[in-house]
């Protein structure tokens, strides 16, 4: 389990924070190597030993720390408190962002979209429609004013629209649903926005507040139990759209996931993943660049997408990049 856990730390290091942040890069590197740390995450359940969850319990009780050594005296000092933050609370990281590599293949449906997000925190991946994009050579606007405006750079093949979504409904699902009216909750998002990325946590912020000015809806359920009931109160008149971003990777066991998969295709949805490359074993993909999600509709690969949203690459007919 120890080396394990090592190799955990040791891939988040190299694949996902390097380049993007470097005190996370040295702190998952430090973990990988010491015995106490290792120790502490053993002692929590295999779901509470994520590198993100960890760095944020520090963060939310200690604050940034400078470097590993301070980091590693905040996690021996608090190690209680910290371990009962990282039982209490989950890597709803609900990055706006996202709707930027979400935004091509949406532009794409019948208008008006029925959006029914699964997993979706504080509903902010449901207000696509409320944001601008800057694609570098092409521009979205947002239908709201004071709106966050999200960069990402697209390749030529990607299908970027000209106007706004139209959105007649949406509804959130998720186990443990976020309040963005609700000052700790808004805390802890802005907790999960790394520290060096200060430009994406103004954006958090902004879309935080215009999530409060009109807030969605976001149920209590399990994304099986529950699905049924939401899909039931879409209207008949609008397109509905089934889609999660860094979701199903949190249900472990693999056939569930599937079985969620024949459940939403079943639904007569369109079906929208963005999610980490094998999550769907089903998912016919070629590689794509390291640490990169999966844009797939209906099974059916469509893009490479930044984790955050900051890039897309758009996958041709062919299944080539």
């Amino acid at each position: 389990m120890t080396q394990q856990l090592a190799a955990r730390f040791r891939r988040f290091a190299e694949v996902e924070a390097r380049g993007s942040s470097p005190l996370y890069e040295t702190l998952a590197l430090g973990v990988a190597v010491d015995p106490f740390a290792l120790e502490f995450l053993e002692r929590l359940p295999e779901a509470k030993r994520q590198p993100n969850l960890l760095f944020a319990a520090v963060r939310h009780l200690c604050g940034a720390p400078d470097d590993w050594r301070t980091f590693r005296a905040m996690l021996e000092a608090r190690a209680e408190e910290i371990r009962a933050v990282m039982l209490e609370r989950r890597t709803q990281t609900n990055e706006p962002g996202r709707c930027a590599t979400l935004l091509p293949v949406l532009s794409r449906l019948p208008q008006p979209l029925a959006l029914l997000e699964v997993g979706a925190a504080a509903g902010l991946c449901l207000l696509p429609d409320r944001y601008g994009y800057d694609y570098g050579d092409r521009y979205v606007p947002s239908s709201v004013v004071d709106a966050p405006v999200f960069p990402c750079r697209a390749d030529a093949a990607t299908p970027i629209p000209s106007q706004p979504l139209r959105v007649a409904w949406r509804l959130g699902l998720d186990l443990h649903p976020l309040d963005a009216a609700n000052a700790e909750h808004a805390a802890w998002l802005e907790t999960l926005v790394w520290p060096e990325h200060h430009a994406r946590l103004q954006r958090l912020r902004r879309a935080l507040a215009i999530a409060r000015g009109d807030p969605p809806r976001v149920v209590q359920g399990d994304l099986l139990h529950e699905f049924a009931s939401c899909v039931r109160q879409a209207p008949a008149e609008a397109t509905l759209v089934v889609f999660h971003t860094a979701v199903l990777a949190y249900v472990a066991d693999p056939a569930l996931r599937e079985e969620f998969a024949h459940v939403v295709r079943q639904s007569g949805a369109v079906w929208v993943s963005n999610e980490a490359p094998g999550v769907f074993r089903s998912f016919a993909a070629p590689r794509g660049p390291r640490g990169a999600f999966l844009l797939a509709v209906d099974g059916v690969p469509q893009a490479w997408t930044d984790p955050h949203g900051g890039w897309i690459e758009w996958i041709d007919e062919g299944g080539t990049r």
